[in-house]
């Protein structure tokens, strides 16, 4: 199987690691996986600040960066609901654009559904010893309907102990920009979330989405907090050799 891997902006600028550990486990999946080196921001910021005319150009260059692959993973559910969800959507008055939009929206996949849905795996033979919890994403969950895939992953992992917390699928308060803009606001809806976290007890904070652990794993770090963050293609590259 033949797949391109769509990094996303916060995976390709600060966690690099995230981007390698997905090709560890594709490939150990004896997926054919190629990385277009060309591909820039799907323009979901801008989409999400109102700005959709300067998100198109964005927009297009993905599905020009795109065109030929067989399926394309991102282990980002926000970036996934751009292509899935919104791009669509973005060039609803262009039936061309629109057409190219869906059909690749049919192809592309957030990490874990890829694995789950399409390879029909849950067990890529990880090995982690510790205590996990999850976080899930809001894109992740409400607008590509993923509610079971990552679990499932992390309790295939051997050696994992898996602890859900309360509140799993609150939101953290990232919802991008809107951190930025609304900082107070943004603090005060993780304040429970930062609760839940600590009454399990993990050891790892697993989430499919590095925005959200991003937005998580600062204030965790400031509070001296002993869980530590992870993208769910971290630990599921643990020994996935």
């Amino acid at each position: 199987m033949k797949a391109s891997l769509f990094v996303s902006c916060l995976v390709d600028q600060f966690y690099p690691e995230i981007g390698e550990s997905v090709v560890k486990v594709l490939r150990h999946l004896d997926v054919d996986l190629d990385f277009p080196s060309g591909q820039t921001c799907c323009g979901q910021p801008a989409y999400n600040s109102g700005f959709v005319s300067r998100a198109a150009p964005l927009a297009r260059r993905v599905l020009d960066m795109f065109s030929d692959s067989e399926y394309v993973v991102i282990p980002s559910g926000s970036c996934g609901a751009m292509l899935k969800v919104f791009t669509p959507d973005l060039f609803r008055d262009d039936p061309e654009l629109e057409a190219r939009a869906r059909s690749l929206a049919e192809r592309t996949y957030e990490f874990s559904q890829f694995i789950v849905n399409v390879l029909g795996i849950t067990d890529v033979g990880a090995s982690f010893q510790g205590k996990v919890t999850y976080h899930a994403s809001c894109h992740l969950l409400r607008e590509l309907g993923a509610a079971t895939e990552s679990q499932a992953l992390i309790r295939a992992v051997r050696g994992v102990e898996f602890v859900e917390m309360d509140g799993a699928t609150a939101c953290c308060g990232f919802g991008g920009t809107f951190a930025v803009k609304y900082p107070e606001i943004s603090g005060a809806i993780l304040e429970p979330k930062l609760r839940s976290i600590e009454a399990t007890g993990a050891d790892v904070l697993v989430a499919a989405d590095a925005g959200c652990l991003m937005h998580v794993a600062g204030v965790m770090s400031r509070l001296g907090m002993k869980t530590r963050p992870m993208h769910l293609a971290q630990l599921l590259a643990q020994e996935a050799v």
